[in-house]
């Protein structure tokens, strides 16, 4: 748990000899608990108390990496229970299964599906993170089925096998990948040696989280870390309260044996209660989320999901305030207002595209609040609106002088024409009626 600035003054030798670059022990201090400094700038700190500070500095829930590159994947590192209260930090990795009993042309057609799993929203890209090979076969079979999933995905990796030589084997051609190792056996001693030799990350795998406290603390023991944490397959609502009770556990009661990601496996058949069962764990404290279903269908609203749960809610989704050409777009074209609120831009910038009329999207700084909101907050104003007309070289691009602003906002079309100068025409309210508005506009 992070330590006070007073709580870490005690601890220092309060002697104020400024080696630190601070004019006192408390200033350091205080530098120390804002993180804006390092313990290492104190030449007297005891052993103890840098014993102490070092585990205090600790993130209540480990990081941990697994993959290589473009493709890594960062989960853990959380620091709130609830997102409002801060944010949550480390998206949480959507992966799939595929199972060594399929064939090739089985594999490689899942995979081609998978790799392809790529949306955009709101201006940000949306992507799948993980390959999950689980062993259902021989050993041989297996290690063919990891080196077609190596040769065909840049995506990070799972290996799943309760088949400690089938598991080394896959490892050694894999390793390179950084993979993430679910030996799903009775026993983790037989391959914790191998995960730390190759520092790979480590899946402890239980029903009961006593018995994953006794694990994680043997483990930690022998110098592995880097762990992510499957309370075993249970009903949805036993699972949830798992998953909730670990995130508990290491944030609330500083509790280091249960602080690392957790992993959830879905094997559910049906494709829709597939999706709202990942759907759920995804709300609630999964860091993995490992599924059978590639359907876009599923994929995408999982990832919409995701998105919305992991945006920090003190910072808007928003886009560049400027003037956005739409088609191609002239002089003579409409010109629209709205804020930079993405959500708000995408879903006028959608319609305009669909009314097929090329025009201009004016997008007003508003620190990324919709129009109600930003209007309500004196964001959206005839001031700002007229600022950012004069800023983006609205005189150059169009001949016209007229204005089109959202309907909700109409009130405040006189006091506009006043101040900027142009005519103000008033749009729909609703952004979906954009195409006949624009395509019926004199």
């Amino acid at each position: 748990m992070a330590l006070s600035g007073l709580d870490i003054y005690k601890l220092l030798p309060k002697t104020n000899c400024r080696e630190c670059g601070f004019a006192t022990c408390l200033a350091f201090a205080m530098q120390l608990a804002k993180k804006a400094v390092s313990i290492d700038k104190c030449p007297y700190l005891s052993e103890e108390a840098k014993r102490i500070l070092e585990a205090s500095s600790l993130p209540p829930i480990k990081s941990v990496s697994i993959g290589t590159g473009e493709s890594k994947l960062e989960i853990g590192n959380e620091t709130v229970m609830f997102r409002h209260e801060e944010k949550f930090r480390s998206p949480c990795g959507l992966g799939f299964i595929i199972e060594d009993n399929l064939k090739d042309s089985e594999i490689l057609g899942k995979l081609e599906k998978i790799n392809n799993l790529k949306f955009e929203r709101v201006g940000q890209e949306l992507d799948v993170n993980l390959v999950a090979v689980r062993q259902n076969t021989q050993a041989n079979r297996f290690k063919e089925a990891v080196k077609l999933v190596l040769g065909h995905t840049g995506l990070s990796l799972v290996l799943i096998s309760s088949d400690l030589e089938g598991l080394k084997s896959a490892l050694e051609m894999s390793k390179e990948r950084m993979p993430l190792i679910y030996y799903n056996g009775k026993d983790l001693s037989q391959i914790a040696p191998l995960a730390k030799e190759l520092k790979l990350p480590l899946v402890v795998s239980n029903p009961d989280l006593e018995k994953i406290i006794e694990i994680t603390n043997e483990l930690s023991k022998q110098g592995i870390n880097d762990l992510i944490l499957d309370a075993g397959k249970k009903s949805i609502s036993r699972k949830i309260w798992d998953l909730t009770q670990i995130r508990r556990q290491a944030l609330k009661k500083s509790n280091r044996s249960l602080g690392f990601p957790t992993l959830v496996i879905i094997d559910e058949s049906d494709p829709y209660e597939e999706a709202i069962e990942a759907a759920t764990y995804i709300t609630k404290y999964a860091s993995i989320v490992l599924m059978r279903g590639i359907e876009s269908w599923q994929v995408l609203s999982l990832l919409t999901l995701r998105q919305n749960i992991y945006t920090d809610p003190q910072k808007p989704l928003q886009i560049e305030p400027k003037l956005y050409p739409v088609g191609q777009a002239n002089d003579k074209s409409p010109l629209l207002v709205t804020t930079n609120f993405s959500l708000t831009y995408y879903t006028v910038l959608g319609e305009v595209e669909a009314s097929k009329v090329p025009s201009y999207i004016l997008s007003v700084d508003t620190e990324g609040m919709s129009v109600l909101t930003a209007w309500a907050a004196e964001k959206f104003t005839p001031e700002k609106i007229s600022e950012s007309i004069n800023k983006f070289g609205i005189k150059d691009a169009v001949s016209h002088k007229k204005l089109i602003i959202p309907g909700y906002v109409a009130v405040m079309s006189g006091d506009l024409e006043e101040q900027s100068g142009y005519q103000v025409i008033v749009g729909p309210k609703e952004a979906a009626g954009l195409p006949s508005f624009l395509k019926n506009l004199g």
